[in-house]
């Protein structure tokens, strides 16, 4: 018996034509087999291929439920030789779950999966049993975790078989456009690939007004053709969104080598779509509009972030981290410096939402999608805000989700420490709350480097972060320094980069208010802004996060002159003080 779990609803290319799986199995795989039978509960049994020996067995042929199927096909199993057995949809037939939740029909499934399993008349046999099942959590475990099943991971299409899914989807594309595609498909299962790219029959009428209609937008006569191939089902307006030009004015000629570029814009789309639909929303893809240029400060950490992602592009993977955590108080800028990284790097990056769930099994089921897709992909950064609720050791929630939290975390850290994914799969995981995330999480292999976010120490680095947030929120002013630094830049020490974010707004407003106009921000709006502002203020929680930061860092380059100078000891009996007072607050 074998279990196929994966990527089970898929085609594969073979004798150059895109068949399913199943098909591939019944054909190609157990095609000496002189009895070949594929069943599942919506279309019951079906013969692939039949022996003389069998007789008619139209009983067999109309029956679906599997308690009425399965011991007819037992009896086939043990008085036979030479036969195969496909059961596609197999977590339909026995799916996990407690067993006194169980129906009668799930629990005569498990154990009959499980009698085959054992059962001498099977293994003296010439038959095989494979089931296919694409989450193997959503199988029953006794299943999957039988020793006399063999488990088997169908993987997503690697760049060399997407290579050859494109060319035979659409051969007129030459070989340079079909590698860059392959390239850009990564994450894709064949059977969307193929949906993508496969052009409709150029005879149909659709098509031919499609093209007309392109052609409007843009006069390159070829390089609409090739549009109207790959935009099937699309209406117009997406067409002149992802064009991005106006039906009534004329479209410069493509650029030589440039005509793909609206097409990659366009699997890049509904890659994003496709994947984001598979994984049922529980992953976002992260677009970032801003860089490293509208970050102030930190230049020793955008320098580190900088090297990872040359080092990733240029394919050093032994220089590349396994994953790197950020921790820091609240408002220092985890997040925005983590999604400048993805802009500054050019990875694909996804970020992992809540994908917990109160049914039996499904938040596992999830988790196996979501890294089977990360995993397909490559070359990704994967995002984890709050990591201590998504990692934490379990203390508060203990063992009242029956088990759910410490599978999951222990299923992450398996993914996470799997060095095949050295350079190619990069966590950033961020928290406020280091001391909360569990402990194994945090070594050397899962997350190797510790990159502390403080607030800004001097005026110095106020400045720095001043200036970039005018630059974000494109504002001129009439700020000077060090001129202007003991009146503005020196009270705000210790302000969170989103309070002086909030600072520099709270300017911009009094000074239009005062001049009616987008006129640069006069210095005394800014001073006016400082006295008005509150900013949220719980100093013993504030300093016992930073110290917590401080205390996770990786090097000291990366510390304030202020905390770089601190001893061990110093540092972990300031901690045990602040831990009293604050250990137990969120």
């Amino acid at each position: 018996m074998f279990v196929l779990f994966g990527n089970v609803q898929d085609l594969v290319l073979h004798d150059q034509k895109l068949v399913g799986i199943s098909d591939f199995l019944a054909h190609t795989v157990l095609a000496k087999k002189d009895t070949v039978i594929r069943y599942n509960v919506s279309t019951g049994c079906r013969f692939a291929k039949k022996s003389t020996r069998l007789g008619s067995l139209e009983e067999l042929l109309n029956e679906r439920a599997p308690d009425k199927v399965l011991p007819a096909l037992e009896q086939l199993l043990f008085t036979n030789n030479n036969l195969a057995l496909v059961v596609e949809y197999a977590e339909a037939v026995a799916p996990a779950g407690d067993a006194s939740f169980s129906s009668d029909q799930d629990r005569l499934a498990v154990v009959t999966f499980q009698r085959w399993s054992m059962a001498p008349q099977l293994e003296n046999s010439d038959n095989v049993v494979i089931l296919l099942s694409e989450v193997p959590s959503e199988l029953h475990p006794k299943i999957v975790s039988n020793p006399k099943v063999a488990a088997v991971s169908v993987p997503m299409p690697g760049i060399d078989e997407r290579l050859k899914i494109i060319e035979q989807v659409n051969p007129v594309l030459d070989r340079a456009w079909s590698e860059r595609l392959a390239d850009v498909s990564a994450g894709l299962k064949a059977v969307q690939i193929k949906g993508i790219l496969q052009p409709s029959p150029p005879e149909t009428e659709d098509a031919d007004k499609r093209f007309q209609f392109i052609q409007s937008l843009i006069k390159n006569e070829a390089r609409a053709r090739k549009l109207a191939a790959v935009t099937q089902g699309m209406s117009h307006d997406e067409i002149e969104e992802l064009i991005g030009v106006p039906a009534d004015s004329p479209a410069p000629e493509a650029a030589p080598g440039r005509e793909f570029d609206d097409v990659l814009r366009l699997i890049a789309r509904r890659k994003r779509e496709i994947i984001e639909r598979e994984c049922f929303g529980l992953i976002e893809f992260v677009e970032p509009a801003h860089d490293f240029s509208i970050v102030g400060g930190i230049d020793e950490v955008k320098k580190e972030l900088l090297a990872v992602a040359r080092n990733i592009r240029e394919g050093h993977r032994n220089r590349v981290p396994m994953g790197i955590l950020f921790t820091g108080p609240m408002g220092t800028g985890k997040t925005f410096v983590a999604e400048a990284f993805v802009k500054e790097s050019g990875l694909t990056s996804i970020k992992l939402k809540n994908f917990r769930s109160k049914w039996v099994g499904a938040t596992e089921s999830n988790l196996e999608r979501i890294l089977g897709v990360v995993q397909a992909i490559g070359n990704v950064i994967v995002i984890i805000d709050e990591g201590d609720r998504s990692f934490g050791s379990g203390g508060e929630g203990g063992e009242s989700d029956g088990g759910t939290s410490s599978r999951v975390i222990a299923r992450l850290k398996e993914f996470m420490s799997d060095t095949s994914n050295r350079g190619r799969v990069l966590f950033i995981v961020m928290t406020n709350r280091p001391d909360k995330l569990d402990v194994d999480i945090k070594r050397a292999g899962r997350l190797d480097r510790k990159i502390p976010f403080l607030y800004a120490q001097t005026p110095e680095e106020v400045e720095m972060i001043l200036a970039a947030q005018l630059r974000k929120q494109r504002l001129e002013s009439h700020l000077q320094f060090p001129r202007d630094r003991t009146i503005v830049s020196a009270k705000i020490i210790g302000y969170s980069n989103a309070e002086i974010e909030g600072v520099t707004l709270l300017a911009n407003d009094y000074a239009t208010e005062k001049s009616g106009t987008d006129a640069p921000i006069p210095v005394e709006c800014f001073e006016q802004a400082i006295a008005d502002y509150l900013p949220s203020r719980d100093i013993d929680m504030l300093e016992y996060m930073e110290l917590l930061a401080v205390f996770e860092a990786s090097n000291r380059r990366m510390l304030p002159a202020k905390y770089a100078s601190l001893t061990i000891d110093e540092l972990q009996a300031r901690l045990a003080e602040l831990r009293i007072k604050c250990g137990g607050r969120r």
